[in-house]
């Protein structure tokens, strides 16, 4: 049903491998690694995708280049995972982080969890092996598509938050950090859906696709060493904390933007080569997000032709 009402607007997505933002030093090697969503599905231009976004988010931060490749194919599902693993690599052989997002194809065609988290965790311990920081945003709420009528919205919403749960324990005892999508986009997706949908109604817009990003981007800087914040002790005030990594899994759930990590004293992943002790205990943690707004306009201003001018209104969201 939902698929006659989107149908297939867009052909493919657009390619953003390349470099962006300049400094002194070698590029800092970002790689991505995912979907449709990964992939940039619904943009006009490379520099809208999640991946050109933080390539420019870390890029301002670090004062270096950063040369991003993405081996996200549009329709990919879990157990793709491996295969662009293989592609990324031979792209780029030792990247210094690697942003994966997926889910929501295995969602949608109701796929083996289990399995799917079992091609996860081995692309994750393969990336750690290689002394390569993995976060994984997990699977967005997919209640919030607006063609989707009741009761498959809530039933969708279910499997989706159940999907990401189990990516987030999966993640984090293979030695990746995830980032919570849940609902992330969901209120400004229902208040504003001309913005922050792309024509087909399906995929994020840049808006979208910005408001992940800035969800994504502290804890990739953080992998990187380039977010202080990152350092403090959890304040239990923003509902951060330790405990049972199962217990953080359903709460960063419900909580988009919450990161979860391994504690330090129970990450047996010893850079990912076993799993032969399970990460039991987690810590929490809610990142302050980057302004939005500033990234959408560096979005826009990237992707203004030679000549072209761009206004500083302000912008919605």
């Amino acid at each position: 049903m939902v698929r006659r009402v989107v149908g297939k607007p867009f052909e493919s997505a657009p390619r953003d491998s390349d470099v962006y933002g300049a400094g002194l030093g070698d590029p800092i090697e970002l790689g991505v690694l995912g979907d449709s969503l990964a992939a940039g599905l619904g943009v006009d231009h490379r520099r809208q995708t999640i991946g050109a976004t933080l390539a420019h988010g870390i890029s301002a931060i670090a004062g270096q280049p950063v040369r991003l490749t993405n081996a996200a194919v549009v329709g990919a599902e879990s157990t793709d995972l491996p295969a662009q693993l293989e592609d990324l690599l031979a792209r780029a052989p030792r990247p210094h982080v690697v942003v994966v997002v997926v889910g929501g194809n295995d969602v949608t065609h109701r796929k083996d969890v289990p399995e799917a988290m079992a091609h996860l965790a081995v692309t994750i311990m393969a990336l750690r092996a290689l002394g390569t920081t993995v976060i994984v945003g997990t699977c967005p709420d997919l209640g919030t598509v607006e063609p989707l009528p009741q009761p498959l919205r809530w039933l969708v919403s279910r499997w989706s938050r159940d999907f990401a749960a189990a990516q987030t324990v999966a993640a984090v005892e293979a030695g990746a950090r995830t980032v919570s999508l849940g609902d992330l986009i969901g209120p400004d997706f229902l208040a504003e859906p001309a913005l922050m949908f792309s024509k087909d109604q399906f995929h994020p817009s840049a808006a979208g696709y910005a408001r992940a990003a800035s969800a994504i981007l502290p804890s990739v800087a953080a992998a990187l060493g380039l977010w202080p914040e990152s350092e403090r002790p959890p304040e239990v005030a923003r509902g951060e904390g330790v405990g049972p990594l199962h217990v953080a899994a359903v709460h960063a759930v419900a909580h988009p933007g919450t990161e979860v990590s391994a504690e330090a004293a129970s990450d047996a992943t010893g850079g990912g080569t076993s799993r032969t002790t399970r990460t039991r205990r987690a810590v929490l943690r809610r990142l302050r997000r980057p302004d939005v707004g500033r990234l959408r306009k560096a979005q826009v201003t990237s992707a203004t032709p030679p000549g072209a001018s761009v206004t500083d209104e302000p912008q919605p969201g």
